[in-house]
């Protein structure tokens, strides 16, 4: 069965209808610092403003641990959405109290409400099911049908995402619909080649896309802190830099792998190496095979692919007609290492072809690092939904919608 689409819903007008966004922004003091989750929630609210309907938008923010919490609270997201709607957005101060309820029967067609963060509440993310099921019987409440557009949550089993789309009629928003377009582009028949890079802290939050999309890329370019797990299994000293001791042997085994699939694994040629995890540390850049060779010796850490490397898969990247990246090279929140990372973003938008940035860490990446989300093929609001996706496993979300990998 396929998923099911705005269309399936019918008409919408005059109906309460209820949008599982993922508004999950990082707030600084109250004030948000990118709002690319709100903006791509936006056209499928514009969809249903213009079809009459009554919106009632829930998402969570941050993790509040089951109670509410004002520093996680919706209301600047709130305020955003008001701003780039262009119209009033009534914003309710819990989820499905006397103020969600007040707020949503106040609602003429075409207008929209927010309800408070659904964490506040226990049931939104409880493990135990019958828990859940109540929380969604209470949102039930609040609406006739339900549109999911959270890619970012689609792969857990959560009230709002799984347990309200059993009870009410459900649709895949268009937020969903596309990032499932791009995904699927990614993983059916990608045009080549085909180039993913990642980065990131760790191997081991990658294990399983590595080993679903060796078989299908031409080329796997590995930077970020995981870079170095990679570099001794290839028999090189990393000084103190992260490594995960107990996924050399699997990564050994990925190197193999690659090897007998005719797959190019391209490592770091070289990185920057510093004295100390800080801004202002000092730093040199030292070649992949002499990383404890600087004047730092076995106390340095590697905090960024260096200039070679950038330049190296920069061009890797140029030539590839399909890219999916996930994970920074470098720790790009710190100006001293953030060249690779941004190397790396630069190329993505002058791909001939289909660049993905895969959410989460990267997407944050671009943005700080002065790049336009047009700027690139799609840029996924799920980072964790993304990956999981891409190792081909169930994402409950999307299956209660009607979708089959």
């Amino acid at each position: 069965m396929a998923l099911r689409t705005l269309d399936s819903l019918g008409s919408l007008a005059g109906t309460r209808v209820i949008v599982r966004c993922d508004l999950n922004v990082p707030l600084k003091d109250g004030v948000i610092t990118d709002d690319g989750r709100v903006r791509a929630s936006l056209p499928t609210l514009n969809a249903l403003i213009n079809a009459g309907a009554r919106v009632v938008v829930c998402s969570h923010l941050g993790r509040p641990d089951g109670a509410p919490d004002p520093k996680y609270s919706l209301e600047p997201v709130a305020q955003r959405l008001s701003e780039l709607l262009g119209q009033p957005v009534a914003f309710a101060r819990d989820t499905v109290g006397e103020s969600a309820q007040d707020a949503v029967a106040s609602l003429e067609d075409g207008e929209v409400a927010v309800i408070e963060n659904l964490r506040f509440n226990a049931g939104e993310t409880s493990k135990d099911e019958a828990e859940r099921q109540a929380f969604a019987r209470e949102l039930a409440g609040l609406g006739d049908a339900l549109v999911s557009d959270g890619f970012g949550v689609v792969h857990r089993k959560q009230a709002s995402v799984y347990d309200l789309a059993q009870l009410v009629p459900s649709a895949a928003g268009l937020l969903i619909q596309k990032e499932l377009e791009v995904l699927d582009r990614l993983t059916e028949n990608p045009e080549r080649p085909y180039t993913v890079v990642l980065g990131g802290s760790k191997v081991s939050d990658k294990l399983g896309v590595i080993e679903h999309l060796l078989p299908r890329v031409d080329k796997l370019l590995v930077g970020g802190g995981m870079m170095f797990t990679f570099l001794v299994a290839e028999g090189h000293k990393v000084g103190s830099s992260l490594l995960e001791q107990d996924q050399i042997d699997t990564v050994k085994g990925y190197l193999a792998t690659a090897k007998e699939r005719g797959v190019e694994i391209v490592l770091p040629v070289d990185a920057v190496v510093a004295a100390s995890f800080s801004a202002d540390a000092e730093h040199v850049v030292a070649d992949a095979d002499a990383l404890e060779d600087t004047a730092f010796g076995a106390s340095g850490l590697g905090l960024d692919i260096g200039p070679r490397t950038a330049e190296l898969f920069a061009g890797a990247i140029r030539g590839s007609r399909t890219v999916f990246w996930n994970g920074p090279m470098g720790v790009f929140e710190m100006k001293a290492f953030e060249a690779g990372t941004k190397t790396v973003a630069q190329a993505l938008t002058e791909v001939d072809g289909l660049s993905v940035v895969g959410g989460g860490d990267s997407a944050a990446a671009v943005r700080q690092l002065g790049f336009a989300d047009d700027q690139f093929g799609h840029i996924s609001t799920g980072g964790g939904a993304s990956l999981e996706f891409l190792e081909g496993k169930k994402l409950p979300g999307l299956e209660v919608l009607g979708w089959q990998q």
